[in-house]
This record gives structure tokens, C-alpha cells and sequence, in this order.
């Protein structure tokens, strides 16, 4: 039995990073891997547990065919290594934290693939990116703009909403992979 690729999008501190590691352990007892992302951030920069690389190795990488999918965004390059075809073939559900702007293309590649989409209300994203403190307050309402322009085109996502304490957040997820995936 194939297993489905769960593909979690949202914007950038919407919450997706929390909401992995604080549903890590359940998520593998429902047999869910996620798959850690190789960026072309710092490793010192905050937030996720990606494997940080530079610009000219995630070329090379690229190049390899080490990647299912890659993307660019944010001036950043995103790839979700192609391990996780072996984890889908051999039966397991996976999950991949992706961009919104490459979902026709994940889709076009994994067309079972479950889209989820993290929201949080434009107040507490402001405050989580403040908080962050990874760009500058123009950048963040740039953001924040972008991200109000794309709230209207949320057909192709089921909505999961992040404004609540994170314990309440992973329940949901959980409830809405057991109604939408086969899980073990």
C-alpha cells in the first residue's frame, strides 16, 4: 500500500515548525514521518531543524536529483530530499512543510497528495513575526500583504487554524489526519 504525502503550507509564522515538533511523537505513532528540508538558510538562523547548505551546494544537490520537489522562495532555496519516494513506496505517510507557490507543481508530481494549509489571524502573525525578529518590519507587512491576497484562494487546501494554544493546534492536526489519511 503507497502511502499519501501530506503537504503543510502556510505563511511564514504561521506556526509550522511548533506544530511538527510538538506532534512529532504522534505523528510517528500514526505512522507519519516528516521530512526535514534542506534550505539556504544559516544554520544559525532561527526556527526550524532544516539542514542548512549553501547556495552553491543545494545547486549541486539539485543537479544530483537528491531532491522530490525544490523550490525557490524568500530568496531562499527549498528541497525536500528524494528519500521520502522510498518512505511513500514502502507505506508510510509523509509529511513535508511546503510552499504555497509550489503546490501545483507537488500536486502535479504526487497527485494523492493531501494539501494543508496553516492559517493564523493577521494579528498574531504579526506579533510571531516580530517576535522572531528574522526581517524588518517593512519585510513583515510585505508578508502580511502577500499572505491577505492568498486567503482567497484557498480551494485547494484543507484550512487548519493556528491561532490557538498549540496543544489545540496538534489535536486538530491529528483529528484531521485520521479523517483524511489511513493512518497505522
Amino acid at each position: 500500500m503507497q502511502g499519501r504525502l501530506i503537504y503543510l503550507t502556510g505563511p511564514s509564522g504561521a506556526g509550522k515548525d511548533s506544530l511538527l515538533e510538538a506532534a512529532r511523537a504522534a505523528l510517528a505513532e500514526r505512522g507519519v514521518r516528516i521530512a526535514r528540508r534542506v534550505i539556504t538558510r544559516s544554520a544559525e538562523a532561527v526556527g526550524e531543524a532544516a539542514h542548512s547548505v549553501s547556495a552553491e551546494e543545494f545547486e549541486r544537490l539539485e543537479a544530483g536529483q537528491a531532491f522530490a520537489l525544490a523550490w525557490r522562495a524568500n530568496e531562499l532555496a527549498y528541497g525536500i530530499p528524494a528519500e521520502i519516494d522510498a518512505w511513500l513506496a514502502a507505506g508510510e505517510h509523509v509529511l513535508v512543510n511546503g510552499s504555497r507557490g509550489y503546490l501545483p507543481e507537488a500536486r502535479r508530481r504526487y497527485p494523492d497528495l493531501l494539501a494543508v494549509l496553516l492559517s493564523v489571524e493577521q494579528d498574531v502573525l504579526r506579533e510571531r513575526l516580530l517576535a522572531r525578529g528574522r526581517e524588518s518590519p517593512e519585510q513583515i507587512e510585505a508578508r502580511l500583504a502577500r499572505n491577505a491576497l492568498f486567503a482567497g484562494e484557498l480551494d485547494d487546501y484543507i484550512r487548519l487554524d493556528n491561532s490557538t494554544p498549540l496543544d489545540e493546534s496538534v489535536a486538530r492536526l491529528l483529528a484531521l489526519l485520521d479523517e483524511h489519511v489511513r493512518c497505522s
